[in-house]
Parts: C-alpha cells; structure tokens; sequence
C-alpha cells in the first residue's frame, strides 16, 4: 500500500502518540487524561513542532542514504556481471579466430594424392595464452602437415622451385594469403641446419625489405616454412620479360629497398646475417612492386664479432652472381652478397641477363662492357643502349659507378651495404677502379664469372685469387681506407 509524501512525512509523531499512551496505560482515559494525549497525526489538527520537524530531517535524510547504497549496490552488481560476460564472450571469440586462423576449415589427410577429409574432433585448437606468447615473444607460429595442406588446399597451386624445396601459394581461413615453402625431405644435417636456423632468424628479423616469416612446420615428414605472399613474384619475371616493363624510375627504388634489405641482415640485426645468394629470383615484389629479399634464413650465421666464416663445407650462391671468393679455401665475409648486389645492379640497369651469348662479343659480359664505357667516360652510350630516358641518366651513371665499386675483386675494396644504400641516395662517389685487372692479369676469361664458367677458369681463377688475396696493390689499399670506418 502507498502514503503520500506528505502523510509520509508526518509518520515521526507516532512515536510521541505511542509514547504517551504507554505512560498512561493503567489509567482510565477520562477526558483530562485524554486531553495529555496529541492528536493523531492524521487528524485535523496541525501537531507540528520544532523538535518533530529536526526529526522528520534526520529520518529523511538516514531513508535516502539507504536507499542511494542499496541502488548502488545493485547497479554495481549488474556492471560487474555485464563485465564478465562480455569478458568471457570476447575470449569465445579470440579463442575461435585463433582456431580459425591456425588450423583452417578443418584437418585432412597429411598425403597431398590424398582426398580431403574432414575430421573437425580432430583440429588441435591453439590456446588464447600459447598464441599471445609465441607473438609476444616475436616466435613464429608452428604448423601441423595437416594444417599446411590445409592452407595450400591439397597443394593445389605451385610457384616454384629452389635448391632446397618447392613453394606453394596458400590461404589462411582469414583470408591471408600466404606462400608455404617444402624443404626437400631428407636427413641430411646440412638440411636440418639451414632449416633451424632460419626458423630461429628470420621469425626475430623484421623490415620493410624482407620478406615476413609467418610459421613453419617441422615434422618427421614435412619441413616447411610459411612465409607472406608476394603478389609479384620475383624481380626475375620483370627483368627478363619483354612483354613486362616497369619504369626505370621504379627499377631505381627496387635497387634502393633490395639495398637497404641487405643492410639490415649485415649491420643491424644481433647477428650478422650472410645471404651468400642474392639475385634477381631471390628479389620478391609485392603489389605496389616494392622489394623484399627472400630466402636470407638459409645463411649462415656469424657472430658479429667474427668477420669471417668457414666455407669448408663447399661453395654457394649461383655462377654469375657469386663472389670469386666462394670458390675457394680463403675466407668469405657478407662483402660476397655485396658483390652480388653490385651483379644485380647491373642487370637491373641493362634489363639483360649479365651473360648473353646472343649479343655481340664486345657485349656479351655486360659488366666488363660497363667498366669499357665508363673508363672511356661514355657512360652515355649505356643510357642509349639501354633504352633508358634522359631523364634518368644520372641515376644510370650512379647505379654504374655503385656496382663498379660493389664487384671489386678484393672484398676489402667493397663498400659495406649501408654505403651502398647512401651513394644510391645521392651521396658523393669516389670514382671506382678496374674491378677486372686482376681477372685481366690472371688470363681467367670470362667463363669464370658467366653461368657457364667451368672447372678450368675456376681454378685458374683460384689461383688469381691466392695471388691477389696475399699481395693486394697499394691503390686498392688506397680505397679500403675510404670504407673502413664502416666495415
């Protein structure tokens, strides 16, 4: 039942009314007995005094603190039960994004000949904690063979193949698409090395011109990495297809960024990192054709404090791009990838394959033609030759003079990466020597730098380079000094 407000707040008298009708319990309600008595509250009269209205105050005052706390205490309740379950259903959903995200649809057999078959009891769901750990940590994820021919839909679709493996394109559940590289099964150690330490590497390695390792796989019966997809393939397919042309003013920034990648593994990761394989195919290109280098996970790792390394176990890089080094007992450093680079700046330049025995003799080696040019100072024909507009002949000369310096026969002689990248940018550059007279002096030929150099131009090469390497001339000293200060 409800009172008005105005009843309600003259409810204190009672306790008056009641007080002195106890007093008076025993004795006959005679009419002066009576007339002690106040009159009830909801009667006629007015019985409001200043002792009831301090009262009335208090009692107000004490009902709407109780009621404020009690209001309070059920708000709160339902905010902090609002809370929770809001809680627990972002947690539901991370939890099925994560699934979603690592183990696809579903599971299917691990045999790529083998029908698909969905098996959902069987999906390993990888737990909220796990997932924030391994990115926390920057650890790339590790993938199940089911789960990999899960992405790659059965292995449907191939991009490639390498030494060590062949690559296919992929699709996380998400929507991202990636590119899953198989190792080529097999017990060598050689194999397992290079595969651990590019897991171990690369997931830790990041920047704009390296390509993104996602996961991999290491199981009895499939080894394999999952990198991020390059919708442009590799610079190689650009290059080397007429029906493919980028603008020159593109090419230079692929030069720049492919420079700048290279610099980073050399200079500013924990440890030095040595591709010992840079060419065009190891250039990726995404959409906007920006470069990023791939496959530096499968070189070996030196410490920084170390500057050589044991190539004992044989030589590596591809014949055309490899630094003369390589193929033999003496030391190699990462000034090898920057020969390399100094070979790619070169085709990146021509538009050519730096050994094509369809052009004419006196061209047939690029470089070498290059080095003829500029030593005449008609650096200007290479901008003709090339099909490349005046506007951008200053940077052909700057590319030029940069792989002139990059391919000098004594490592010392090369500049380090981070050099590279300045004097690409627009830095002063020291007017390079013949990156050839020891190859000249030797009688070595060219077969030795060509994709087709045999055994005997190695060799005779070799021995060029025992001679170069014990009794370098003073003028190339001259130029070690230069780029000493950031070797």
């Amino acid at each position: 039942m409800l009172i008005s407000s105005e009843v309600g707040d003259e409810l204190p008298g009672m306790e008056e009314f009641f007080s002195t009708a106890l007093k008076h319990q025993d004795h006959n309600l005679d009419p002066q007995t009576m007339s002690s008595i106040p009159s009830f509250p909801w009667g006629t009269g007015d019985t409001s005094t200043p002792e009831t209205d301090a009262i009335n105050q208090v009692n107000n005052s004490f009902q709407w603190v109780t009621a404020a706390a009690i209001i309070s205490s059920i708000v709160g309740a339902i905010a902090l039960v609002a809370i929770v379950y809001a809680i627990i259903r972002c947690l539901s959903k991370a939890g099925d994004a994560i699934k979603q995200h690592v183990d696809g649809y579903s599971l299917v057999s691990s045999n790529p000949s083998a029908s698909p078959v969905i098996l959902d009891s069987q999906v390993e769901m990888a737990t909220i904690e796990r997932f924030l750990n391994d990115m926390a940590r920057e650890k790339p994820i590790r993938f199940s063979p089911q789960q990999l021919v899960n992405f790659t839909r059965n292995y449907a679709t191939r991009l490639g193949s390498g030494g060590f493996g062949v690559v296919y394109k992929g699709e996380f559940a998400n929507g991202v698409q990636v590119a899953v590289k198989i190792l080529n099964s097999s017990s060598d150690k050689r194999v397992e090395e290079q595969f651990m330490a590019e897991v171990s590497t690369i997931g830790r390695t990041y920047h704009i011109n390296l390509v993104r390792l996602y996961g991999f796989c290491f199981d009895a019966s499939v080894r394999a990495l999952v990198y991020e997809y390059m919708d442009n393939g590799s610079l190689d397919n650009f290059l080397f297809d007429k029906n493919k042309k980028i603008e020159f003013e593109k090419l230079y920034g692929i030069a720049i960024g492919t420079a700048k990648g290279i610099a980073y593994l050399h200079e500013e990761c924990q440890q030095r990192i040595i591709h010992y394989d840079i060419k065009p195919g190891n250039v990726l290109l995404d959409a906007n054709l920006n470069p990023k280098v791939a496959d530096f996970g499968l070189a070996k790792l030196i410490n920084r404090d170390s500057t050589h390394v044991d190539m004992t176990g044989g030589g590596r890089g591809t014949p055309g791009y490899a630094a003369p080094e390589m193929y033999t007992p003496f030391p190699v450093t990462h000034k090898c990838d920057v020969y390399s680079f100094g070979m790619l700046l070169f085709e990146l330049v021509g538009r050519r394959k730096n050994h094509d025995i369809n052009q004419t003799e006196s061209r047939e080696w690029f470089p070498r033609w290059v080095w003829d040019k500029y030593e005449k100072q008609e650096l200007e024909v290479i901008t003709k030759d090339c099909e490349v507009e005046d506007k951008d002949r200053e940077k052909v000369e700057r590319m030029c003079k940069v792989a002139l310096w990059c391919v000098q026969y004594l490592p010392e002689a090369r500049p380090p990466m981070s050099n590279v990248v300045k004097m690409l940018e627009g830095a002063e550059i020291i007017e390079p020597q013949n990156p050839f007279q020891y190859l000249m002096g030797s009688g070595a030929g060219l077969g030795f730098w060509s994709s087709g150099s045999s055994d005997h131009s190695m060799e005779t090469a070799k021995t060029a380079y025992e001679s170069s390497y014990k009794d370098s001339t003073p003028i190339m000293r001259k130029y070690e000094i230069e780029f000493a200060n950031s070797v």
